[in-house]
């Protein structure tokens, strides 16, 4: 991937990351004194996020395919991914786990006295609705559509899934015949700087982005809102604090990474993820710079797509802190046996959840909706913050991925470790999709 030195015109007003800061403060100012004009700025956020998932799908095509091509040998790819799904199960039950304790012990559900016959569960019927739809998938359900009915209907549909078992399978392939397939190999690489330099020119458009998704926010939610539900997004804000303190931040001490000069590194994204509740938003970007971190593109291509939906840390612990406080709130007696079983139930159902708004609610309806215990009306209660709430999840999912992708590069013996201390501390020659 070609790559350009970040700008530095303009001093710091000319970063994009404090441009973006900038936009998210308008955005509140916005929606909190001009409601109805924030509400209308929504397109902005959508427009944006749009124009990016236009490009994911090539460019997680390409990445892939040029990283199998190019391998030494076809066991690296089942090696990476036997290591990236052991990885992906451990840390996201870890996350799981954490959410189940810090919302036992915080129990900000308690008190509420909601009656589950009294909620309006008309405003979550889409979701119910889909749900339903995947509750009555099976296992072999679930694995049949991992394959597409052809390759164009997987792109034009954007399923990542489908995508990266394509991408793998024709990696492979290419590599078999790697002299043969080498002039297309160039082809499929140009396409890819090509592809990157498009990127760059919408990330231009983050500030604008993250104004209107601000303002949507606030304008169409208010401040008010949070009085109510406030204890639980405490609660999940400071429980994300912990895992990424805690649980990533050993991970990348045990991988020789300082976490604060990671966070630092992807600021932008961080910032941009904030303000746009989604992590797809910043999959190019963070693609280029872990490459240039020093992880080998193998890896960054199969490990980084693959854990925006097997490694939702951030939705993990939102999935089990947000069932047991519709359970307080509703006052629905739930024993230790049946906390462990809601904990078994999302390993596996956590893992449906993609980089996108939205999926983890899905989950979570998907989730009540099996244990038949928990009343899935009360999902009637987050709606309110469930947006505010994402904000915090998908800045998790998105450290966390960022740390599952070093590590797994230094598990395997594909991290220059030199390289990525140098780019971390600011020296050599940072690039990035600018």
């Amino acid at each position: 991937m070609t790559a350009t030195p970040t700008a530095t015109r303009g001093g710091i007003f000319g970063k994009l990351y404090t441009q973006v800061c900038i936009a998210i403060i308008l955005g509140v100012i916005a929606g909190h004194f001009f409601p109805a004009f924030g509400v209308a700025l929504r397109p902005l956020g959508d427009g944006f996020i749009r124009l990016i998932r236009m490009l994911l799908a090539p460019i997680i095509c390409g990445t892939i395919v040029i990283g199998i091509a190019r391998m030494d040998s076809l066991k690296e790819v089942g090696r990476i991914g036997l290591k990236a799904l052991v990885y992906f199960e451990v840390v996201s039950t870890l996350a799981l786990a954490i959410g189940l304790v810090v919302v036992n012990l915080l129990r900000p559900g308690a008190g509420m006295n909601v009656n589950p016959s009294e909620l309006d569960a008309s405003s979550i019927a889409s979701y119910t609705a889909t749900a339903a739809t995947q509750e009555k998938e099976g296992v072999a359900d679930f694995l049949l559509k991992l394959i597409p009915t052809s390759v164009v209907d997987a792109f034009a549909r954007n399923d990542m899934l489908q995508i990266i078992l394509f991408s793998v399978l024709l990696g492979i392939a290419m590599a078999r015949f790697r002299a043969q397939t080498e002039p297309l190999l160039k082809v499929v690489d140009s396409l890819l700087q090509a592809l990157f330099a498009v990127v760059g020119m919408i990330m231009r458009l983050a500030p604008l982005a993250a104004l209107g998704a601000m303002a949507f926010t606030v304008g169409k939610y208010g401040f008010g809102v949070l009085a109510s539900l406030g204890q639980l997004m405490i609660a999940v804000y400071l429980t994300c604090l912990l895992f990424i303190g805690g649980v990533l931040g050993l991970i990348a001490r045990a991988t020789g990474v300082s976490l604060w000069k990671f966070i630092r590194y992807i600021k932008e994204e961080i910032v941009i993820v904030f303000a746009t509740v989604s992590t797809e938003a910043v999959l190019p970007r963070m693609m280029t710079k872990l490459e240039n971190a020093g992880c080998a593109r193998p890896v960054v291509g199969l490990v980084l797509p693959a854990g925006y939906t097997f490694n939702p840390d951030g939705t993990a612990i939102y999935l089990t802190m947000g069932a047991i406080f519709i359970a307080q709130a509703t006052n629905t007696p739930l024993t230790l046996g049946d906390q462990l079983f809601v904990l078994g139930v999302l390993m596996l159902t956590s893992k449906g959840s993609a980089g996108v708004a939205g999926a983890g609610f899905v989950t979570l309806a998907a989730t009540l909706a099996s244990l038949h215990k928990i009343p899935v009306a009360g999902l009637v209660l987050l709606l309110g913050v469930d947006r505010f709430i994402n904000e915090a999840r998908a800045v998790t999912n998105l450290i966390g991925n960022g740390i599952a992708t070093l590590a797994i590069a230094r598990w395997d013996k594909a991290l220059d470790v030199h390289r990525m201390n140098e780019v971390l501390n600011g020296g050599g020659k940072r690039t990035e999709v600018s």
